[in-house]
């Protein structure tokens, strides 16, 4: 079979295959090898390729085949390099970690080898999670596939490429403040962060704590319904894991309830600042729903426009706390100085890019014992307003729909150019992070080549109706799956 074949395919399809012997793992993971070769020189999502060792499970999965196959049995998944991955690297995109093995899987990791997956390789990010582009790598940018002269988005750029240019059938990626949906928005598939708390976050190397969720970055819908119910559900080893049980579809209301739901539209995220065509394509995805007998709700959340600075303060100085650990002591890099202190000081100053920098300092400042009151107290108080708004609108309504992000892809180093603009790229996918919200990106339209990003919202832990919602949303839209031709400027 060939690459182009799969270009529609679900887990589902790729489970029948295998159940049906009409191929094998190994010819299954040889193709999606072929593929990252064809486009790795193009797109560097990966960071590491996990071939031999992947041949190796595949050959073993062929010669041993059981008569009942685990949901994931032979399927190729892409890992994002901040996710602990035994026996392979682990950087987190940055010179730091360089040449640090994980001796762990991470949980997420191990129920995917638990249900049969092989892991495939590890996929470029931006340093540490910090940026929106994957240009903050310390091993150089990925590209977008749709068009090779911009960014696929961050921080889980390299998983979003890869699953856009089927280099992965599907990918895990992190999302503290947007960075598996905008990356997903950015590249025409599916992104879901799940709910605070549902996923485990032990062996994900932590930027923010009390933020970071691990989630599912697939083609259709479908997939990431399929990989959350692997990875979620409670774990002793994470004192942050909801004490709740694993999702199951069987959470996914009927189509008739579906049809019965209200979806909110909040007014703050229709603003001047979405470009005209992105709020034409998610108006027209909101049309199709009004059309199917959809009620929509004008819902307002007041304190989005404060959600951004709360955001960057809070987790700066979660960020600042945990990468106080990168001192060359324990493991990572370590350069030598004239005493313990210059160490600490040679070592940072060499392992850290400049955006970790940039937030380092941030985070120490706002932390400190002058400033603690004025910046970080002050910014959770705003999350607890941010995360009240949302709960005042879903009394409203059972969902949210909203942009993903306000603009297009942009250019490969315009993220350098103008800091400031990056960082309001998130603006739509921060808040619901700051309240622990599900929310999920998917691609409603294009528009000369590139998609637009729709962001579905729900209450915690009711992944089933937002789910729900974007399968049959998925349906009527009926968009053609990515499969780009990797050459220069735009192309699908």
């Amino acid at each position: 079979m060939k690459i182009e074949e799969f270009k529609d395919f679900t887990i589902q399809d790729y489970h029948h295959l295998l159940e049906e012997k009409k191929i094998s793992p190994l010819e299954l993971i040889d193709i999606f090898l072929e593929r990252i070769e064809e486009g790795e020189d193009k797109i560097h999502a990966f960071l590491f390729v996990n071939e031999e060792e992947a041949k190796n499970e595949a050959q073993e999965k062929t010669d041993n085949w059981p008569e009942e196959l685990p949901p994931l049995w032979g399927l190729p998944v892409a890992i994002k390099d901040n996710i602990c991955t035994q026996g392979m690297p682990t950087t987190c995109g940055s010179k730091m970690l360089e040449n640090f093995v994980s001796p762990y899987d991470a949980t997420v990791v191990e129920r995917l080898k638990a249900a049969g997956a092989i892991i495939l390789g590890k996929t470029n990010m931006d340093e540490f999670a910090m940026g929106s582009s994957t240009e903050n790598s310390t091993f150089g940018p990925t590209h977008n596939p749709l068009d090779l002269r911009r960014t696929p988005g961050g921080s889980s750029g390299g998983s979003a490429a890869s699953v856009c240019a089927l280099e992965a059938p599907c990918a895990l990626g992190s999302d503290t403040g947007g960075s598996v949906r905008q990356p997903a928005a950015f590249c025409g598939v599916v992104g879901l962060r799940p709910t605070y708390g549902r996923v485990p976050r032990y062996g994900v190397v932590g930027l923010a704590s009390s933020l970071d969720q691990a989630g599912p970055i697939t083609r259709k819908v479908e997939d990431a319904i399929t990989i959350l119910e692997v990875i979620s559900g409670k774990d002793s080893r994470d004192s942050t894991c909801a004490p709740y049980p694993p999702f199951s579809r069987n959470e996914i209301p009927s189509l008739e309830d579906i049809r019965k739901i209200k979806v909110g539209v909040p007014r703050e995220y229709f603003s001047s600042r979405v470009e005209k065509v992105i709020g034409e394509k998610i108006q027209e995805a909101l049309g199709k729903l009004k059309g199917e007998g959809v009620e929509l709700v004008e819902v307002s959340l007041p304190h989005t426009d404060y959600a951004l600075e709360a955001y960057h303060i809070v987790a700066s100085a979660e960020a600042s706390s945990n990468l106080a650990r990168y001192d060359g002591v324990m493991y990572g890099l370590r350069v030598e100085g004239e005493d313990l202190q210059d160490m600490y000081f040679e070592t940072r100053t060499l392992g850290f890019g400049k955006e970790v920098k940039r937030r380092i300092i941030l985070g120490t400042y706002s932390l400190s014992s002058g400033h603690y009151d004025e910046y970080y107290l002050k910014s959770m108080k705003v999350r607890t307003l941010v995360r009240k708004d949302f709960e005042e609108a879903l009394k409203q309504c059972n969902l949210l729909i909203t942009p993903t992000t306000p603009s297009f892809p942009f250019f490969l180093g315009e993220e350098t150019q103008d800091l400031y603009e990056r960082y309001t790229d998130d603006i739509f996918t921060i808040p619901s992070a700051l309240a622990g919200l599900p929310s999920l990106s998917l691609n409603c339209g294009y528009e000369g080549g590139l998609p637009v990003g729709l962001q579905i919202i729900g209450g915690p832990f009711e992944e089933g109706k937002l789910l729900g919602l974007a399968l049959w949303l998925e349906k009527l839209l009926a968009l053609p799956s990515p499969f780009p031709e990797l050459k220069e400027g735009r192309g699908q």
